[in-house]
């Protein structure tokens, strides 16, 4: 019984995860994942950069002041201060794509809104990880698709 509710469960939320996610095994989590980590974060941090600096004056018209994209990291939810892509095997790792403006504060854990693009969970037997999908998708389209919504929507 319980089986058959997991898998319910499981798979609605598999369906909602295939479009941007890959879930990786916890066997198949080792230096190459890390280096396809780290370059997915680069190229967050890119396009971070380069759309916080596009989108900060239309936001400013709007009356959103101070725009903030950035790659946001944490452990087990911690921010720490020199926390890099380097951790990201560590479980409870996890990096994402954060956006704010309005009354921003210094605190990292502070956004309107984030893309994943890392995950480790530990779980209690057995970890896995959940990955964006750069193969499938565009971060940098995703993240402008979620910038035009905020203006619209607020």
């Amino acid at each position: 019984m319980f089986d058959k509710l997991k898998k319910l469960f499981m798979d609605k939320w598999d369906q909602e995860a295939d479009d941007k996610y890959i879930l990786v095994p916890e066997s198949e989590i080792n230096e190459t994942l890390k280096r396809d980590i780290v370059k997915l974060e680069e190229v967050g941090e890119a396009y971070c950069k380069s759309l916080q600096h596009k989108y900060r004056s239309k936001f400013e018209r709007d009356g959103k002041q101070n725009l903030k994209i950035w790659v946001c990291r944490d452990i087990d939810g911690d921010q720490l201060p020199n926390l890099s892509s380097k951790q990201c095997l560590e479980k409870e790792y996890r990096s994402q794509i954060a956006i704010n403006f309005d009354g921003f504060t210094d605190e990292e854990d502070a956004y309107v809104y984030y893309i994943q693009l890392w995950y480790y969970f530990g779980g209690y037997f057995k970890g896995t990880g959940t990955l964006y999908d750069l193969s499938k998708n565009h971060l940098e389209a995703d993240i402008e698709e979620k910038l035009e919504e905020l203006l619209n929507q607020l």
